[in-house]
Formats: C-alpha cells, sequence, structure tokens
C-alpha cells in the first residue's frame, strides 16, 4: 500500500548511549523521508556523542567507542539533518516519548533551531497498543478465545490470569524467541525456573525499578543523575545520596534494599580500613632492659614506745680562715 502523502513523511530511529531524555547522547541517527510521489530517500549519520558510551548500551545497539571515535559530533551535523528532514512530518515507534524529545534537546544544544509548528507526529506503537491493547480482557480473549465475566473482581481476574498462563505456554512451545543482542532461544517453557528469567529481563533490585542488576550481577541505579552507576560507586563519591533517598519520596521496599547495600558497604569499608592499619608488635621480654633497683633504705634505730626521739647529730660546718677583712667588720658591728 501506498501512502497518501500531502507532504514528505520522515521516518527516523535513534540509537544513544542510554534512555535519558535530559541527558543521554545520540551515537546513530538513521531517517526514512517517505516523500508524495512514492520515492524514499535515507540518510544514516554516527554521531560522536562526547560521552563514553555504557557497556550495556553498546551491548543493545552493538556500537562502541571504539565505533565512533573517528565520528563528528552533533554539532557538526545538525544542520545537516535538519536540512535532510526539512519540512516532513515525523514517525517512528515510541518516537513521541523518547525519539523526537532526544532529537530536540540535540538541536537545542547544538544551537539550530528546528521548528516543530505545524508538523504532523505518527508514534506506530501507539496504533500497535491501541489496537492491541495488553489488558487481561485482551490477553484473555486473545490467548482463551473468552470473555472474563463479572471482569475486575479478584477472583475472576485471577482464574483469567491461570488460563491465560496455559494458554500461552501452549501457544509458545518450541516457538523461537530472538533478544535485544540477536540471541535466539525457546524461553517459555512449563517450568517456573524458565518463566521467572524470562519474565524478569529487567533484573529489579526493588521492583520498582529504581534500582536493577547489570551484566556483573552489581546494583546500579536506574534514575536521575547517578543512572547507570552502581550503588556502591555512588555511596563512595557521595555518601550523602544515601540520607537523600531514605528522605525521600520512594516506596519502603526500596528504602529496604538501599539499607542493605549500604550496611554491606560499610562493612565492606571497616574490613579494608582495619586491613590497612599496620600491626604493632609487642617487643620480647629479654629486649627490655631492666630497670635499675632502688639502693637499699638504711633502717633507722627503732624507738622506744613512749621515748622522746632522740636528737639527731647536727651536721659541722668545716672551719674557716679567719681574715683581717672579716676582723675588720666584726669591730665595725660590736663597736670595738
Amino acid at each position: 500500500m501506498k501512502l497518501n502523502l500531502i507532504r514528505p513523511l520522515a521516518f527516523f530511529d535513534l540509537e544513544t548511549t542510554g534512555i535519558n531524555v535530559g541527558s543521554d547522547r545520540i551515537v546513530e541517527i538513521a531517517i526514512l523521508k517517505a516523500m508524495p510521489d512514492g520515492s524514499e530517500l535515507v540518510k544514516t549519520l554516527r554521531v560522536h556523542p562526547d560521552m563514553p558510551i555504557p557497556l550495556q548500551s553498546s551491548l543493545i545497539h552493538g556500537i562502541y567507542d571504539k565505533d565512533i571515535a573517528d565520528a563528528p559530533k552533533f554539532n557538526e551535523v545538525a544542520a545537516e539533518i535538519a536540512e535532510f528532514i526539512g519540512d516532513a512530518d515525523l514517525a517512528g515507534y515510541n518516537s513521541n516519548r523518547f525519539d523526537i524529545p532526544v532529537l530536540l534537546e540535540e538541536f537545542l544544544r547544538a544551537g539550530v533551531d528546528f521548528d516543530m509548528t505545524g508538523r504532523r507526529f505518527v508514534d506506530v506503537q501507539n496504533v500497535f497498543h491501541q489496537m492491541e491493547q495488553r489488558t487481561l480482557r485482551a490477553a484473555y480473549k486473545f490467548y482463551c478465545d473468552q470473555d472474563i465475566i463479572n471482569a475486575h473482581s479478584a477472583e475472576a481476574d485471577i482464574k483469567a490470569t491461570y488460563h491465560v498462563l496455559l494458554a500461552q505456554l501452549d501457544r509458545y512451545e518450541n516457538v523461537d524467541f530472538e533478544d535485544k543482542q540477536g540471541n535466539i532461544s525457546q524461553p517459555v517453557k512449563n517450568d517456573v525456573d524458565a518463566l521467572h528469567a524470562f519474565t524478569n529481563m529487567n533484573k529489579p533490585v526493588d521492583f520498582a525499578g529504581r534500582m536493577v542488576f547489570n551484566e556483573n550481577g552489581e546494583e546500579v541505579f536506574n534514575f536521575g543523575k547517578h543512572k547507570n552507576k552502581t550503588v556502591e560507586q555512588v555511596f563512595d563519591t557521595e555518601p550523602s545520596y544515601y540520607a537523600w533517598m531514605k528522605q525521600g519520596d520512594f516506596p519502603l521496599y526500596t528504602k529496604k534494599k538501599l539499607e542493605e547495600i549500604w550496611t554491606r558497604w560499610n562493612k565492606k569499608k571497616e574490613l579494608s580500613r582495619a586491613a590497612k592499619m599496620p600491626a604493632t608488635p609487642r617487643p620480647a621480654e629479654s629486649a627490655v632492659p631492666a630497670k635499675p633497683k632502688p639502693a637499699a633504705a638504711q633502717p633507722r634505730p627503732q624507738q622506744a614506745a613512749g621515748q622522746p626521739a632522740a636528737p639527731q647529730p647536727k651536721k659541722e660546718k668545716p672551719a674557716v680562715n679567719v681574715t683581717p677583712d672579716m676582723l675588720e667588720q666584726l669591730k665595725m658591728k660590736f663597736g670595738k
């Protein structure tokens, strides 16, 4: 089917350093510009993001730091991209929530006035999600071909959920699944361990998704200014972040898991400090010089009971020779 277009419709997709609209950067942009006459124009550019690409992002899109080492920065190609899109409307998959906001952030950083006035935006994901709803009612109809009686009552909903899982096990038995890295497996099996692994692919630490496990099994923050950093790394550089989260409006379970990591981190610090402190050896007793014993005091003669103390003999001064001067002083003193 040919698109009925009055003006061009530019389908575009971005590969980025992450999913934070405000801080992450573009590493690749691909644009397919569908023209009203049925022709198509395609432009693909890799871009140096001016920041390291996190490993977990590279594992998804396959672009590593070495691949964009010589690529131009976005501000060097921003005008070229804006000119290629021209006055086209924009389309993409989840583009309204991610690709368009990220692209606009990059244009603003580059000082390019990309006018959005009058453009139309077509998000293909929204067509999919609204036409193929992801509610329990829709899943029960899709997998079991039945309608839920008394929908939204707890018992009816849980029975429907149970039957949906049974139908999924039948439907996807021996069916291939390809993940974002291109790995192919058959993950939907009649095995709880396998179902747990498949339905927890994001590996949350706290279920609210504020912290997740990375590929090394380490807890990392999944939001804010420390996104993609390990929790312990943040504690090393900004320990006050722990107090901010504990006092903040976060789920109690998130705070509980955060406190567990904080306690573990503190124990590591204490062990590290103890390991660095040099042990003080006690000197051998033979090496310690013996202190000289004080001279024994001479015993005083014992005093008989009721008797006065015997007078101590006075020390005699040495004799001094009399000089004529001394005689004169005596004469003056006594007037003789």
